[in-house]
This record gives structure tokens, C-alpha cells and sequence, in this order.
């Protein structure tokens, strides 16, 4: 959210600016212009930047399959399955890959803003990384450290991760940004003067928590972290209309149902038993990494009947991507899974067989969204829903991601499932929400950050701070 807000800052400016990021892991992914696939948080960086997204604001991607294998995207398409042990020997390669493709941006662009992954201070990883240090020492790159203060301890993370790295990547950190604050920043600021006498960096500015940014969430973390999803408002009608989405243990694509979520007394819960499907007006499948594997978890789990029971009882279902494939009478998969061919709930009438190629592919002619799957419907006799997907009474199923930010098809799903005495709003616009988080991001950054000394890091490049200890 930092970089998406720097990039809405800069552009607002009219500085044309770029995101980067080298390596992402995600399975929240998205289709760019160009017709590969990046991660979801580049795509709306590069919204925040007025630029439509392409491969190269993200040129690897990893997503996982498994606690310890990923499928590897370069450049936007499917490059193998990689396991994490062996992954050091893809690291030359996908270097190479990486700087070319940052040269090329540093060229077009005033400004890259290039984010990191995870934590520099993974030096147990250090060897492999092409996102954090090993990116900025490659490519002589100022670097911030953000931390967020709302997880506890801050003081010493920022401390900690300047302190275990090599000289040479020590040399590199400029300062840090503090995110998520909440208090009085007068009680921190003693805290931040003693920090910048330890290490010799400054702190940039002190990002005030803002309960209003949850749209376009990075990853499947806080699907983990908040059960609700976003802040629900209070309905239009009498009643509210509940809907329950399965918290898949290798979901993808989480955030689809945020446009649900945006519509006045529409609340969805992310779930994980059978019994929090009983007060539901509609179950939501979303996506998965891991269709098949993640079908045998809602049997195990008991939700698979729990689904069929829902739908028995007329109330809705629906299944996107991966989700949809489960609901179908049979999954052929000798790709993902290599399970063959397996029994689906059948709720819809039609079969799938995965195919060893990915379709990626973007629609924004009429209705907009994006398909990201190796599964494809091979026979149906269920029916057509809206030309995008099946239906078979209150069960639907479609393979677009995005689907539901199109404000017509949104308020026509929910005038089907919506329970009596509830009532759809018609005035919700989600691609002017998602607009209006990236100005908040931009605001906040702007009445909060010390711009003018980040822009100088922009134009002069690396500030050759000091070492402070010796790395372990």
C-alpha cells in the first residue's frame, strides 16, 4: 500500500512512474494488456500510476501449490514448478531476467518504485534474493525500510534488519517509514531519535492507521488475520444479506468478493465450518492454487455437503474459478493435482479436464474481468449465465475473476439471492471505491511522509549510511 500510494503521489505530480516488483509470491495474480499474468498488487499499482498492468512491473512470480513448491511464472507465463530447496539454481536466470527488465523500466519512467518481499533480514535467504537486497545492490538502489508498528516491536525490527545485514547492504538503507500508527506520535518520537542515533538513519514520517484501506489486499494474510470482510455498511432496507465464503487453505483470487463487500448491508464472513453456513443467504467458492486438493479439504471438512445442503435448501451458490470447477459433476486434473479424474460436488451438470497450457485472458469489451485456470468445461448441460459462466438454478459458476466489480452484474446477483425486505443499492461504484482507497493511500503519504527528502533519494540514489554493526 506504500508503493500504490507513492505511485498515485507521484502521478498526481505528473511524474511518470512505475512499479516494480522483482519476485512476488501470491496466488492473488492478475492478467495484464500483454496477456501474462502478475501479481494482484502490481496491478493496482500500477492503477495507482495510471498505467494498465503489464508482466514486467512483476517478471517472477511464484505461486504456491504446496508448503514447499510453487509454480514458477517468468515474464508472465507458466515456466515450471519449483520446489524450495532447489530454487538456487534458478537464481542466475531469473537475475538476469529481473535487472534487464528494471533497466528497461528506468529508462521509460522518471521514477520505479521497486517493493521488496517479505524482509531484508531473511539472511538466511540472502544467496537467492532477487527482490530485496540482492536487487538493490545489483542495481545501486536507495532502499526504505517500512515496518509496521501495528504488529508490536517495532522499534527493534528496524533496529534488528539494518543490523544483521552485510556491510555492503547496510551501506544501502537510507531511513524508514513507520505504518499503521495509532496513538500520539509525540509518545513515539523519542523512540525514533534514539533509533536514528543507533544506526544513523532517519525516519521519513509516521503513517497514521486507517481503518478505510482494505480493498485489493495483497494476499490470502488477511483473509488469515479478519474474518469480516471490510467495513459493512448498515443495509438500505430492513434486513442485511449474509454471504459466506469459504476460506480455502490454498485460496487465490481472494479478492473478489470485496465488491460484495462494498454494497450497504452486505455482510461477508470468511469460513471454515459447516455451521456458519446455516444464517447464510449465499455461499461464495472462490478461487484455489489447488483445486482438487482443496476439494478433498470441504469433504473432510464437511462443508462440501454443508454446500449441497445449502443449495438443496434454494438458496444461492456460487463457485468462481477453482470454485466453480468443484461444483461441477468431475474434475479430470493429471496437471495441478495429477490426481486424474476425480467426483465434484455436481451441483452443475458439466465436467472439467485440465489442460497442461494456462488460459490467461483479459475481457474488457462489454463486461471486464480476467481468466486464470487450467481447467476447462468439457461438457455441460447446465445453463449459460450471462455468457460467462453456467447456472443451474440458484447454483451459478464462472471461471472470471473481476466479475462482480461490474456494478450491473453485481446488483443483479444480489436482487436474485437477496432474502425479503432487502434492498440493493443502485448508486455503489467499486472501480471509483478502489480509486478513492489509492487517493486516501496518496493522502495519507503526502500529510505524513517527508516527500521532498524521498524525491531527493529518487534523483541522487543511494545516501551511503554507515555501517552499525558487524553482520552476523
Amino acid at each position: 500500500m506504500i508503493v500504490a500510494g507513492l505511485c498515485r503521489l507521484l502521478a498526481r505530480k505528473g511524474v511518470r512512474v512505475a512499479p516494480f516488483k522483482a519476485q512476488n509470491m501470491s496466488n492473488n495474480s492478475a492478467v495484464t494488456v500483454d496477456g501474462g499474468e502478475i501479481g494482484r498488487a502490481q496491478a493496482m499499482q500500477a492503477r495507482a500510476a495510471g498505467l494498465a498492468p503489464h508482466t514486467r512491473f512483476n517478471p517472477v512470480l511464484l505461486k504456491p501449490g504446496s508448503d514447499r513448491t510453487s509454480q514458477l511464472v517468468v515474464r508472465g507465463h507458466v515456466a515450471g514448478t519449483v520446489r524450495a530447496g532447489d530454487y538456487f539454481t534458478h537464481r542466475a536466470h531469473l537475475a538476469e531476467i529481473v535487472h534487464s527488465e528494471l533497466a528497461e523500466l528506468r529508462n521509460e519512467f522518471d521514477a520505479v518504485l521497486c517493493e521488496g518481499a517479505g524482509s531484508p533480514a531473511e539472511i538466511n535467504l540472502r544467496a537467492t534474493d532477487l527482490a530485496n537486497m540482492g536487487l538493490a545492490r545489483a542495481a545501486d538502489l536507495p532502499v526504505v525500510v517500512v515496518g509496521d508498528i501495528d504488529r508490536g516491536g517495532l522499534l527493534a525490527h528496524l533496529f534488528g534488519t539494518v543490523a544483521v545485514l552485510e556491510p555492503d547492504d547496510q551501506r544501502l538503507i537510507s531511513g524508514f517509514i513507520v505504518n499503521k500508527f495509532r496513538g500520539d506520535p509525540a509518545l513515539l518520537a523519542p523512540g525514533l531519535e534514539q533509533l536514528q542515533a543507533l544506526t544513523g538513519r532517519p525516519t521519513y514520517g509516521v503513517v497514521p492507521y486507517a481503518d478505510g484501506l482494505w480493498l485489493d489486499t495483497e494476499d490470502s494474510v488477511s483473509v488469515l488475520a479478519h474474518r469480516v470482510v471490510g467495513d459493512p455498511q448498515p443495509p438500505r432496507g430492513r434486513q442485511w444479506l449474509r454471504i459466506a465464503a469459504i476460506r480455502l487453505p490454498r485460496i487465490s483470487n481472494s479478492t473478489d468478493v470485496e465488491a460484495l463487500a462494498c454494497e450497504p448491508g452486505v455482510l461477508v464472513r470468511w469460513v471454515t465450518d459447516p455451521a456458519d453456513l446455516a444464517d447464510a443467504d449465499a455461499v461464495v467458492l472462490p478461487g484455489s492454487k489447488a483445486t482438487v486438493a482443496d476439494l478433498d479439504w470441504l469433504r473432510e471438512r464437511g462443508l462440501a455437503d454443508g454446500v449441497a445442503a445449502h443449495a438443496a435448501a434454494g438458496k444461492a451458490v456460487l463457485g468462481i474459478c477453482g470454485g466453480f470447477q468443484m461444483l461441477c459433476r468431475s474434475i479430470d486434473d493429471p496437471v495441478e493435482s495429477k490426481a486424474g479424474r476425480v467426483t465434484g460436488i455436481g451441483l452443475l451438470d458439466a465436467d472439467i479436464a485440465f489442460a497442461a497450457e494456462k488460459t490467461l485472458r483479459r475481457h474488457e469489451n462489454g463486461l471486464s474481468g480476467y481468466e486464470i485456470h487450467h481447467g476447462r468445461v468439457t461438457r455441460s448441460a447446465a445453463d449459460d449465465w450471462l455468457g460467462v459462466g453456467l447456472r443451474r438454478g440458484a447454483v451459478y459458476g464462472t471461471h472470471w475473476h473481476g466479475l462482480l466489480d461490474n456494478d450491473d452484474v453485481r446488483r443483479a446477483w444480489l436482487t436474485e439471492v437477496a432474502p425479503p425486505g432487502f434492498t440493493v443499492a443502485a448508486d455503489v461504484d467499486v472501480g471509483a471505491r478502489r480509486d478513492a482507497q489509492l487517493d486516501t493511500m496518496a493522502d495519507l503519504l503526502a500529510g505524513h511522509l517527508d516527500i521532498d527528502v524521498l524525491l531527493a533519494l529518487l534523483d541522487g540514489g543511494p545516501s551511503r549510511r554507515p555501517t552499525i554493526v558487524s553482520s552476523i
